[in-house]
């Protein structure tokens, strides 16, 4: 696909809201610790990841066009603490965070209609020889940052309580039961030990 396919930049945005969606559902149906708890020794947590990829979002189609999104995000502030745009505070409910990650997508969902994919912008926290951009690349660069991170909330959902695949309606793993899995895990396992010399 090449930025001048007629329906690319529709592709691409379909893409990318799959993608948004795919990230939102892995909240559905987890209680307020759970969306918040870190899973990983560098703390992981599915709501931090929403509320990074909607901060990341909001600039990459926004500010790099020079639309900026209207909504203060104080966590990305020069004199922000280090990754505080990776969690949620205990007064930063789910409700606030996802209404900010919809608003982010109608504000960049405008900027994706009103331009055209060759239009250029600017990433200025990017190198100076890589900073001139188009609307083509960011969309992709977009879909590859929502998408890493969808991947890391599918893992740590499954880790929270065993749920898992892209939609509620696609899985997107063979079938099988507990046993069946118990037993794949298993394999895998013994695959690991004989390659590792144990």
């Amino acid at each position: 696909m090449t930025a001048d396919d007629p329906g690319a930049k529709d592709h691409l945005h379909t893409y990318l809201q799959r993608a948004r969606e795919a990230l939102l559902w892995k909240l559905d149906g987890l209680s307020e610790y759970d969306v918040r708890r870190p899973m990983t020794p560098t703390a992981t947590n599915l709501l931090g990841v929403v509320k990074h990829v909607a901060s990341v979002e909001a600039g990459y189609l926004g500010d790099v066009f020079g639309r900026p999104f209207p909504d203060p995000l104080p966590w990305f502030a020069d004199d922000a603490e280090p990754n505080a745009d990776m969690w949620a505070t205990a007064d930063q409910s789910r409700e606030e965070l996802v209404g900010l990650y919809r608003r982010v997508w109608e504000h960049s969902d405008a900027t994706v209609r009103e331009l055209d994919l060759g239009a250029t912008g600017e990433v200025p926290w990017w190198p100076p020889e890589r900073r001139t951009v188009t609307l083509h690349r960011i969309l992709v660069h977009m879909i590859a940052e929502t998408e890493r991170h969808a991947g890391h909330a599918d893992i740590v959902r499954e880790f929270i309580d065993g749920a898992t695949g892209v939609r509620p309606d696609n899985s997107n793993l063979p079938e099988g039961d507990e046993q069946w899995w118990a037993d794949y895990r298993a394999q895998v396992e013994d695959a690991a030990r004989q390659a590792g010399g144990r």
